[in-house]
């Protein structure tokens, strides 16, 4: 455990350790890559129950006054002019490039009041960001460090909720929260939210409750046989999932018009920063590949076509769910889709056949 010593924690690093979770280096912070049980018992745990998550290393932004519309406006490429409070909005702060600072989930409460949901390893960069591009009556405030947040995911979620007991409307519909709720006696922010490709929710609360909340949580699901799940399974439900992740499928170089997210994009608002870049030609796309031969593509593996460089892999591995090996790749254009396709895996060539995105999706 030397080596976990000058990461950063989450309120729950000892409850991790106490329950067996091996700890991991993720982006500065100390993490559970998995449990005892293993990251397909977590997997199966989610797709077909119920699985629990500490995601308390996200950052939380708020962004306060009257004109925060009109800042996030400017900021993002989604559009919130018809966000209610209570709604939650994905969408991607772009540079002058047309590149990703960062995708970020946006939660309304008032007309002047909106939080942003960032990436963990993204929090200070984004921060920094965000206040570089302050104008108006705007206060941009980084409270990070005041929540804690778990993502209760799977089709039992709501059975294990039901167990610990909650007062308040739960959300019923997908991306829309209520922050007035009580679950297991401690105050929540609880959003039908998730990076899984499940229905389940997302609880906020503070930072010091969190170890109550999970202890709780943790009791209310051996009802349906929950598990708690590391950040393996994580990864995995959400490649399956066709979920992009910062750092692999989007960066400071590719935009979120060549990693496929047009939905989260309005070209028809008024100007956003990275608007310009994101009307011109893009020069890559973001495809789903199944591996036919045997073999594994991780990140940076090469796509082949007709034997030919065409571009690289962002995010790859089995995928448990559908049965298979898969990977998502950043691909030229252009890339001609009837071509023999392939990945180079330590100078093996391994065929590949076109795989729709998502890989997985819930019946």
């Amino acid at each position: 455990m030397d080596s976990l010593d000058n990461l950063k924690k989450t309120p729950l690093y000892q409850r991790h350790i106490d329950l067996g979770g091996k700890m991991v280096d993720f982006g500065g912070w100390a993490l559970p890559v998995q449990y005892a049980s293993g990251i397909l018992e977590e997997c199966k745990a989610v797709r077909e129950r119920a699985g629990l998550f500490d995601v308390s290393h996200m950052g939380e932004v708020d962004i306060i006054g009257s004109g925060a519309y009109d800042y996030i406006q400017r900021l993002v490429t989604n559009d919130i002019t018809s966000m209610t409070p209570g709604r939650c909005r994905y969408a991607v702060l772009c540079y002058e490039n047309g590149g990703a600072v960062d995708d970020v989930l946006i939660y309304k409460y008032s007309d002047d009041h909106y939080m942003f949901i960032v990436n963990a390893g993204n929090t200070d960069k984004d921060f920094a960001w965000m206040q570089e591009h302050v104008f108006g009556d705007v206060q941009v405030i980084n409270n990070s460090a005041k929540w804690g947040q778990l993502a209760l995911q799977g089709p039992k979620h709501q059975a294990v909720l039901d167990a610990a007991g909650f007062e308040g409307e739960l959300p019923m519909k997908y991306y829309t929260f209520n922050d007035k709720m009580v679950v297991a006696g401690i105050p929540c922010l609880v959003s039908r939210t998730g990076y899984t490709g499940e229905d389940g929710v997302e609880l906020y609360c503070a930072a010091e409750d969190t170890v109550a909340l999970h202890t709780a949580l943790c009791e209310a699901g051996k009802a349906v046989d929950m598990l708690c799940c590391g950040l393996g399974a994580r990864d995995t439900l959400r490649f399956e999932a066709g979920m992009p992740l910062y750092g692999h499928e989007m960066n400071e170089n590719v935009s979120p018009v060549e990693c496929g997210l047009g939905f989260a994009i309005k070209l028809n608002k008024p100007d956003f920063i990275g608007k310009e870049a994101l009307l011109q030609p893009q020069k890559h796309k973001r495809i789903g590949l199944k591996l036919v031969g045997k073999g594994i593509a991780r990140p940076e593996a090469e796509v082949l076509v007709n034997g030919k460089v065409v571009g690289v892999v962002t995010s790859g591995g089995p995928a448990p769910s559908v049965g298979g090996n898969y990977c998502m790749a950043l691909v030229d254009a252009d890339a001609d889709e009837n071509g023999v396709w392939a990945v180079s895996v330590r100078g093996k060539s391994i065929e590949c056949e076109f795989a729709p995105l998502p890989f997985y999706k819930r019946a």
